[in-house]
């Protein structure tokens, strides 16, 4: 499958979410009765909701997206440049809109495919589930009901390592150490998106976060294709 896929034709991406309220204090009572009883499959007897309600942005009726960054390869003086572009601000609809426009004009003449590390698991649907939230229409790239799986055409990076092996999860961080691929440097992780967010009010950090991402995961996928990686002087962002 690897040696079909046309790098130009990938759009890599990742997501950031977060908590939709920077406190449990301010969520609604009804989401709070619906929150306790998600959460106690997880959390331990002796915590409350309350005490867990940092992992709520994993969980697209209880989290939003912040940001979105996506990256496409292009030529750069006859080596693989990428090209990235991000998605963030203070209205979760604007950002989806912003993307899933993109997304339409994007792959309106081109056969493309979307690939994000884990992303069947969680940026695809994740996305998914909170365009129809807001009350967007789903692009096509993510409408994958009544598809056949040939159809479909989303690519996961962790899903490709895997093989047909179910058992594990595996890192982008790990991938990347693997393959010594040279990582960017991260100054946070994801499990501080949420703070830095609510908190530090630092939506930059964050997107430089996603960013680097992006280009981890793109670099990743070439060295799956024993292509050469990207140098940091073929890497630009277009704001």
């Amino acid at each position: 499958m690897l040696s079909e896929i046309d790098l130009f034709r990938i759009l890599f991406i990742d997501i950031e979410t977060v908590p939709q309220y920077g406190a449990f204090d301010l969520v609604s009572d009804d989401l709070k009765v619906l929150w306790d009883k998600k959460s106690s499959y997880f959390r331990p007897d002796e915590q409350d909701a309350s005490e867990v309600y940092s992992r709520a942005g994993i969980y697209a009726e209880f989290g939003k997206i912040i940001c979105i960054s996506a990256g496409i390869l292009v030529k750069a003086d006859n080596k693989n440049g990428l090209r990235i572009k991000s998605f963030y601000g203070d209205s979760e609809k604007e950002i989806l809109k912003d993307f899933s426009d993109m997304l339409e004009n994007y792959s309106k003449d081109k056969d493309i495919y979307l690939c994000a590390h884990n992303g069947k698991e969680f940026d695809f649907p994740y996305l998914s589930r909170r365009i129809l939230i807001n009350g967007l229409k789903l692009p096509v790239l993510l409408d994958n009901a009544g598809r056949k799986p040939w159809e479909i055409k989303n690519l996961d990076t962790m899903e490709l390592w895997k093989f047909g092996d179910y058992k594990h999860y595996t890192s982008l961080d790990l991938l990347t150490s693997v393959f010594k691929i040279p990582s960017p440097k991260h100054d946070m992780d994801g499990s501080m998106v949420a703070d830095v967010y609510w908190k530090d009010k630092n939506i930059r950090r964050i997107v430089e976060y996603c960013q680097n991402d992006v280009i981890a995961i793109t670099q990743l996928l070439l060295r799956y294709k024993g292509e050469e990686l990207i140098t940091g002087d073929n890497i630009s962002v277009v704001e």
